[in-house]
């Protein structure tokens, strides 16, 4: 980890290059950080899915979580719409985190398993 005198002093922009990084110091086109996060992300996935159903921070609105799912973004955003489509509600994917409105836990599980996910309803 570079000290805060080096992150400081970094370099933001360049005549040359444009753009550039400020964690690898690369020009913006050629920077790697994003699919190198994605990469430990999925990484670190067991191959189970977690269907939860969470109110906290959302003033007692529950909402259901899937989390677990080893996909990249691109097909996660994907797999959220058909599932949103299938609830009938909406929804969005948060940081690897597929959120739905409501309480779906049993119809996104059924959905899940057609599909060929191992599926595990988690929490209350």
């Amino acid at each position: 980890m570079s000290s805060l005198q080096d992150q400081l002093r970094g370099l933001v922009y360049s005549t040359e290059h444009g753009e550039t990084c400020p964690d690898c110091r690369q020009p913006a086109a050629q920077c790697q950080c994003a699919e190198q996060a994605e990469q430990a992300r999925l990484a670190e996935l067991d191959g189970i899915v977690r269907i939860r159903r969470e109110t906290s921070g959302r003033k007692g609105k529950g909402v259901t979580t899937i989390g677990g799912v080893a996909l990249p973004e691109t097909e996660l955003k994907t797999l959220a719409k058909a599932l949103k489509k299938r609830c009938g509600t909406g929804g969005a994917v948060k940081e690897g985190v597929i959120e739905i409105q409501g309480d779906h836990r049993e119809t996104l599980k059924a959905e899940l398993e057609a599909r060929g996910y191992t599926v595990k309803l988690a929490g209350g």
